[in-house]
């Protein structure tokens, strides 16, 4: 049995600890959390305690799962490890990419294992995604987004995120990756543009933002994310692949809404173009939803201690994801390309 501490109960904080909770393999000894939220049924029963520090060391958990806000990632990991317990750590591992290199750093030296939130990485069908297009061959064009067009509880929530965090690094972190395992090529050159749409965030947040992310073996990223309530819902979600043998793309049905956070992994149809083969269309029926992609993390998380995974490529992946990136929001902010 694995003894688990969840620190934030936000979206991912609970649907993380409901999977804990329908998984024999762990047993949820305390939650952490700065107010006292609505809790679903399951949870209610747990204690809730607002002090991290005090609940570490009270506890002496075998796994902690950060869900907090970006800027407690990093700390809160290491202090884990520091404390003998084990991470899954949601995404983006860290705000620095010096703080991303310290949690992997520790983990090393520890010998804990730490997993990060890249949801994606446990979809079946953005795993057959990557395959199709490896299978094309290089070099790529990647076109990929995820706008929002929220409001009420959800742009609370995404304003309470742009305290620290804008949304290309928040989410672009999952896509960079997706790249990533398909080009397989080191990236070199990242050049990013952003705007600030409303007067709700901070005068330094931009709300809307873009970049272009340069690879070594002549491959190129685009990825585009903004949220609020003035963004279109048109084209919120673009998912291609392009190779100069043909694309694989994800079609979403025209009834998809932005803000639908299922909508944020579901794909419903994959499309493979092959030049001169004309398109193949992979239904995606009976794919999971989020809270089951939540389990498969989780169910994941227990495997990689109890079979003692290498997760060194893992973390790998992360620091590079999180630095590009940060690499795109300094292109913000400066004006200029950023050399990796």
């Amino acid at each position: 049995m694995i003894r688990v501490l969840v620190a934030g109960l936000g979206n991912m904080g609970r649907s993380h600890a409901l999977a804990y909770h329908a998984n024999p393999e762990f047993q949820i000894v305390g939650l952490v959390n700065r107010s006292r939220p609505d809790l679903p049924p399951e949870l209610q029963g747990y204690e809730i305690t607002a002090d991290y520090a005090e609940a570490l060391a009270r506890l002496k958990p075998d796994l902690v799962c950060v869900a907090t806000y970006s800027d407690s990632h990093a700390d809160y990991a290491v202090a884990a490890m520091e404390a003998g317990a084990h991470v899954f750590v949601e995404k983006p591992l860290a705000t620095t990419v010096a703080d991303a290199r310290r949690v992997a750093d520790c983990a090393a030296r520890t010998g804990k294992k730490v997993v990060v939130g890249y949801i994606l990485r446990h979809h079946p069908s953005w795993q057959r995604l990557i395959a199709e297009a490896r299978a094309l061959g290089g070099p790529y064009v990647f076109r990929l987004n995820l706008n929002q067009q929220s409001s009420g509880p959800t742009w609370e929530v995404h304003k309470a995120l742009m305290q620290t965090t804008p949304p290309i690094v928040d989410c672009g972190v999952h896509y960079v990756d997706v790249m990533c395992q398909i080009t397989d090529a080191k990236p070199v050159e990242v050049r990013g543009m952003g705007l600030r749409l409303s007067q709700d965030i901070a005068p330094t947040m931009y709300n809307y933002g873009h970049f272009q992310v340069l690879f070594e073996d002549g491959s190129l990223g685009w990825y585009e994310a903004g949220w609020g309530p003035m963004m279109s819902d048109t084209a919120f979600f673009v998912k291609d692949v392009v190779s100069p043998n043909g694309a694989v793309s994800i079609r979403m049905p025209e009834s998809a809404k932005s803000d639908d956070i299922d909508t944020h992994t579901k794909t419903s149809l994959l499309r493979v173009h092959r030049v001169g083969q004309g398109d193949t269309d992979l239904s995606m029926d009976d794919e999971p939803g989020h809270q089951d992609l939540c389990d498969r993390e989780q169910a994941f998380m227990a495997r990689a201690i109890t079979e003692n995974l290498d997760l060194t490529r893992h973390l790998q992946d992360a620091v590079q994801s999180l630095a590009i990136c940060l690499a795109a929001d300094e292109s913000v902010r400066s004006g200029q390309p950023v050399k990796l």
